[in-house]
């Protein structure tokens, strides 16, 4: 059965598991959740993931939700090699991709940010401050991080892994809210080296569009 992603063209967390499923080829049907029209909120996506959100990936008879367990268990039952062999080394590839997943992406998350403006007042030019300041401050750290010696070509060595796959998308969001990333040489020459694949490209969400 081939499989369903259950998607929405610019959530960061599908991006990459379009990403994963690209490197694999593994070929899926897309069913777009319109997140502007709260599609993830109707009872019929609740019952694939009850928290509401996008993706969820139905493969091998399961329901799959939250993307870096996607990615996991993809790099698992496919021997995909998105997390490497040693356990220090897949250590490295988790916190760099924690780093995206679970520190900027979390507090740029849009329902979050609006939230946030409800309740200050704030308006267009305060939401995007904000995606501005907590993108870049993760990303710093990222950079930071890739100086220990362990990169290549991409984050951990000269093959993408977990950390590729989010930092890709991350960079799309950079590029969307105006963060200034110009002077972040390690992260740019790894997006420029990923952007030469067609599996990253192929997933960017102007090759998705948004739903019709």
């Amino acid at each position: 059965m081939t499989p369903v992603l259950y998607d929405y063209w610019r959530s960061s967390a599908s991006y990459r598991v379009r990403i994963a499923l690209n490197l694999l080829g593994i070929d899926y049907n897309a069913v777009n959740v319109d997140l502007l029209k709260k599609q993830h909120l109707d009872p019929d996506h609740l019952t694939r993931n009850p928290q509401g959100l996008v993706p969820a990936l139905e493969i091998d008879g399961e329901m799959l939700t939250q993307s870096l367990s996607i990615i996991e268990y993809l790099d698992e039952t496919r021997s995909a090699g998105f997390l490497p062999d040693g356990a220090v080394d897949r250590a490295r590839v988790r916190s760099l991709s924690y780093i995206i997943a679970m520190e900027i992406h979390p507090v740029c998350n849009l329902s979050v940010v609006a939230d946030v403006m409800e309740r200050s007042g704030g308006g267009d030019q305060v939401r995007s401050e904000w995606m501005q300041k907590y993108i870049r401050k993760g990303l710093l750290a990222f950079e930071a991080k890739l100086g220990d010696g362990k990169s290549g070509a991409f984050c951990h060595g000269d093959n993408p892994t977990m950390a590729d796959i989010c930092l890709i998308p991350q960079i799309y969001n950079a590029n969307r809210w105006g963060a200034d990333i110009s002077d972040l040489s390690r992260i740019n020459a790894i997006v420029a080296n990923c952007a030469a694949i067609e599996a990253f490209a192929a997933a960017h969400p102007d090759r998705i569009g948004p739903p019709s």
